[in-house]
């Protein structure tokens, strides 16, 4: 018989760029949760202090699969199991099959991640045709990252003005087109940045040192690029050209903890730092071409064609929280990205606070980020505690209330 809901273990990977040890958000829950190990789910996941933890998955993705702690089971095989009541026939006829449509991650940064953009539907099938090794999936990548803690971030480009300035430096004017207007356009931005992509190491060492001894006050807004470009290049290199291409046209931002942005699929991005949860459309599918070593860059062709040039404010990259209407007790905030695959779901309880969710549509994935408190479903009682992941069957109404520590909970879900 199908349950209202299964508690999961997951599973956290170690690349490079993640937080070492307990100073990992992702894999402090892991540890707490308590996730499952390098040999799979019958081994429990081991804290070191001395392993950088990057991204919890939660999900069925076969990366990083969520397992049923109960029984061990691979939840996907659970789901196939029981498609009418875990994914629901509205949700199998609209994506077409019984997979859950979404991905939400833990993600702690210590170091920029590469930048990269998520093709779109249509080149990630092209991609996963040619090419599955690299490609795991036909399908497209937009996601939202919203801050667990101080989290910083590239985003989008900038507007044309902000950039037209800026490449007023000498140092950046060979990386403008031979035709140039007064102010630039997104096709001369798109020119720009392939110059840059393409340029020898020499000219980039060059670039990067007149960059930085300019005076902070001919970056216009920006004054943050000569403090920031040193930080980048001791990650990397001072001939990467991820330093130059995210200093210069794309937006850098400074988020708190509950605040959110939107990447749409073909979206340019790189996450500086910080702890996030990240949730996407099912797919695992990346471009990158700075910040990281020369063989796992794209070519400047493919990345440049692969991106959106359309400017956007910090503002507008964005994704504000709304209350939830399926929030009994008003605790609830709800960010709704545009696609279709998930929504994302706030709660914040203080100690003995209580709230009911009512959601219809299809599966959630739901993890108690930080705190405690007795969950209801369908008289069925969980005590819920920090780090712990819950897979819950559409259509279920969700009892809260907080512990002593009060509760942050936040639940990614199929509309």
């Amino acid at each position: 018989m199908a349950q209202p809901f299964y508690e999961l273990k997951c599973g956290t990977n170690q690349y490079p760029w993640g937080k070492l040890g307990k100073e990992s958000y992702s894999g402090r829950l892991c540890s707490q949760q308590v996730g499952y190990g390098d040999d799979g789910p019958k081994s429990d996941f081991k804290l070191e202090d001395d392993k950088p933890y990057a991204e919890m998955w939660m999900g069925t993705y076969p990366v990083l699969p969520s397992y049923v702690k109960a029984t061990g089971e691979n939840l996907q095989d659970v789901l196939d199991k029981y498609p009418n009541e875990l994914v629901g026939e509205q949700m199998i006829k609209k994506f077409g099959h019984t997979k859950i449509p979404y991905l939400p991650k833990v993600l702690s940064i210590a170091k920029a991640l590469p930048l990269q953009v998520h093709p779109n539907k249509e080149l990630s099938a092209k991609l996963h045709k040619e090419n599955p090794d690299d490609f795991t999936d036909p399908n497209h990548k937009p996601e939202i990252a919203l801050a667990l803690s101080k989290f910083e971030a590239f985003c989008g480009f900038k507007p044309n003005d902000q950039i037209t300035l800026l490449m007023k430096h000498d140092c950046l004017q060979k990386f403008l087109p031979k035709t140039t207007e007064n102010e630039l356009s997104k096709e001369t931005v798109k020119k720009i940045v392939k110059n840059i992509l393409e340029a020898d190491e020499e000219t980039l060492q060059a670039t990067y040192d007149a960059l930085t001894v300019a005076a902070p006050s001919s970056f216009g807004p920006d004054t943050y690029i000569p403090e920031l470009a040193p930080r980048l290049a001791s990650q990397y290199d001072t001939k990467d050209p991820g330093v130059l291409v995210a200093l210069i046209t794309m937006n850098f931002l400074t988020l708190q903890a509950g605040e959110a942005i939107y990447i749409p699929a073909d979206g340019i991005h790189a996450y500086l730092s910080g702890d996030i949860i990240e949730c996407m459309a099912r797919s695992n599918n990346v471009l990158n071409t700075g910040f990281c070593p020369k063989a796992e860059r794209a070519s400047a062709d493919l990345f440049v064609n692969t991106l959106t040039f359309d400017p956007h404010s910090k503002e507008e990259c964005m994704l504000l929280p709304k209350p939830y209407q399926g929030s009994k007790n008003g605790k609830t905030e709800i960010l709704a990205p545009p696609m279709s695959e998930f929504d994302m779901l706030q709660m914040t309880l203080k100690a003995g606070e209580k709230d009911s969710l009512v959601k219809i549509g299809g599966n959630g994935v739901l993890l108690a980020t930080k705190g405690s408190a007795t969950m209801t479903a369908n008289g069925q009682k969980a005590e819920l505690k920090e780090g712990q992941v819950y897979f819950i069957a559409p259509n279920v109404e969700l009892e809260f209330e907080a512990g002593s520590d009060g509760l942050l909970l936040h639940e990614a879900y199929c509309h």
